[in-house]
């Protein structure tokens, strides 16, 4: 029925509104004319037709500006979702009430706050005969406290969909989206140097000596595809003119509010002639910049652009916009003392790791530490390669329980330890034993609860290359994977004592017989263990890695790392490979 109907040719648009009136009266011209509801007609091919004087004062949109447009753009706010409601009823016939969306007011209004969320009706205007004659839009303006009520839930969603993660750049990326189409066309969120690498922001960011901080882009969204406002991309430096809004903000602390983008002769824009013109041909022509700040420190600013809709920004908008980036500069702040915590822990932990292995004459080695994840953090992954009387060499891998700068400071604490232990030259069941103590009296130690509970796994063996021989024993750790010349790759069954801290049984080794050109790699669980993959298939990806026995160290580490599911691991990765040597080296022949 609804197809037949709008199939008939459509009523010309300048008798569209005689016929409405015909149908319905007098009484529907004096409703049209003096309503105190924005109307507006538009004709099957939803072009506006008439309009009244109430819908102007409500998004400040003026007649002409409107006839013989389409709805996306002769209507304020999201236009387009309008237009597609004004389709759905024109085609079904069914009325759509309650619509609400938001316009800014109108520029020069007098009230200070704006509470300008509006509510869209649609209806389908049909003849006597059922022909189809458009659709009427009626459009009323919702009260301040429902508003108000509004705002409030749209500041707890920015709550939740702003800083979802501990990455500044991410979080920044979340503010522009989440601004976009909400509050404006194009948003940019610049933030310092400082801020990025995690150190400490300044209290104010104005020019220091002549000269103005260094902001690169950590955010950037708009309605257009590609964002062809911005002249720089994420990560890039952002040039911040001396003489502009941005400095102005910067110095001040306070936001800024344009209504109308000033961009005549004599502004700063005459200094910036590339971002003059950008601004010409995209049509910006309103502006909102607000400084990023939290916990008293200016971390950079945020900015707020207009330009495919007509509306100025005004006072409400300002409002709202600073209520959001409240919310974000925490979420920021807390990212960037993330950063620099984890800076801090990954400093802490390769500091305390050898910078370089070596196997002596016994053995070729290699290794590979890749720490977590900004979100999960630095572990307390350590690896360690000590030589021992008569040319043995003793293999230890062990991993911290947490993340974070107690967990290095705990690696490196242990791996001292293991060291000292060795000195003594003890078998490796002996060696985990004293460990253990070791541990217990730690956590003895930090049982004020300043610091989290210590608990450790390793495991650590040691190679005879007279014997060819490796005793092992492990502490709740992975087992080592043991590739022979051949290229087939084993799991020892060394037994599995406890991890490191539970004061319980003693641990066992168990002694293998390795054959000249073979490989031991001794690994912790984040090689293979993945909080989207199962260990056993880990397990396994590990072996297929392996089964390349004619790769140099140094490359089968690389081909292995690059076997893990995720590019950023959510726990540290820690490899220490060790290529026996084919023959019996002379030097340890008596």
């Amino acid at each position: 029925m609804a197809a037949h109907t709008l199939n008939r040719a459509p009523v010309p648009a300048q008798h569209l509104l005689k016929r409405i009136v015909d149908i319905a009266g007098p009484a529907l011209r004096s409703l049209l004319t003096h309503s105190a509801v924005g109307l507006a007609v538009w004709d099957p091919a939803l072009r506006c037709v008439w309009v009244n004087d109430t819908l102007e004062r409500y998004d400040g949109i003026r007649p002409k500006q409107r006839l013989g447009r389409r709805a996306g753009a002769a209507l304020a706010g999201d236009a387009e979702a309008l237009e597609a409601v004004m389709l759905q009823v024109l085609l079904t016939g069914t009325p759509v009430t309650g619509r609400e969306y938001r316009v800014s007011r109108p520029h020069g209004s007098r009230r200070a706050r704006r509470a300008h969320a509006l509510s869209a009706s649609v209806l389908r205007l049909d003849d006597a005969d059922g022909r189809t004659l458009g659709v009427c839009l009626v459009v009323m303006e919702l009260t301040e406290s429902r508003w108000a009520e509004d705002r409030l839930a749209l500041v707890s969603e920015a709550g939740a969909r702003i800083g979802t993660t501990l990455d500044v750049t991410r979080t920044a990326q979340e503010l522009a989206e989440f601004a976009v189409p909400l509050l404006a066309d194009y948003v940019t969120v610049d933030l310092t140097e400082a801020v990025r690498l995690g150190e400490e922001p300044l209290d104010r960011l104005g020019p220091m000596g002549g000269r103005v901080p260094r902001f690169r882009r950590a955010g950037v969204a708009s309605v257009h595809p590609g964002t062809p406002e911005s002249l720089w991309n994420r990560g890039e430096v952002v040039y911040v003119p001396h003489d502009s809004p941005f400095t102005r903000v910067l110095n001040s602390g306070r936001p800024l509010l344009q209504p109308v983008l000033e961009t005549g002769p004599g502004t700063w824009l005459d200094e910036d002639p590339a971002r003059a013109e950008r601004i010409r041909v995209m049509g910006m022509h309103s502006l909102m910049v607000l400084p990023v700040h939290a916990r008293g420190v200016l971390m950079g600013v945020a900015v707020f652009v207009r330009t495919d809709n007509p509306a100025p920004f005004d006072e409400g908008d300002l409002l709202f916009a600073e209520e959001v980036l409240a919310r974000a500069a925490l979420s920021l702040d807390n990212a960037r003392r993330y950063t620099r915590e984890r800076a801090a822990a990954l400093a802490l932990q390769r500091s305390l790791l050898p910078r370089r292995v070596s196997g002596g004459k016994a053995l070729d080695v290699a290794a590979r530490y890749l720490p977590a994840d900004v979100e999960d953090g630095v572990g307390g992954d350590w690896f360690d390669v000590v030589p021992l009387p008569r040319g043995r060499v003793a293999m230890v891998v062990g991993d911290v329980v947490g993340h974070g700068i107690n967990a290095a400071a705990t690696m490196g604490r242990l791996r001292t330890a293991v060291r000292t232990l060795a000195d003594l030259d003890l078998p490796p069941d002996q060696l985990l034993t004293q460990l253990d103590r070791t541990v217990l009296r730690l956590a003895e130690e930090d049982a004020d609860g300043s610091v989290p509970t210590v608990g450790a796994t390793c495991i650590y063996a040691v190679y005879d290359p007279v014997t060819r021989r490796c005793t092992m024993a492990r502490a709740g750790h992975p087992p080592a994977a043991v590739v022979g010349p051949d290229g087939t790759v084993a799991f020892p069954d060394v037994p599995c004592g406890t991890p490191l801290g539970l004061g319980m049984l003693p641990y066992e080794s168990a002694e293998l017989e390795v054959p000249g050109g073979s490989l031991i790699a001794l690994y912790s669980d984040g090689l293979v263990e993945d909080r989207h993959e199962d260990i056993d298939a880990g397990m396994e990806r590990l072996r297929n890695a392996l089964a390349r026995p004619g790769l140099p160290l140094a490359d089968l580490c690389s081909a292995i790392v690059d076997t893990l599911p995720a590019r950023s691991p959510s726990d540290d990765v820690t490899l220490l490979l060790a290529r026996t040597h084919a023959t019996r080296d002379p030097a340890f022949d008596d």
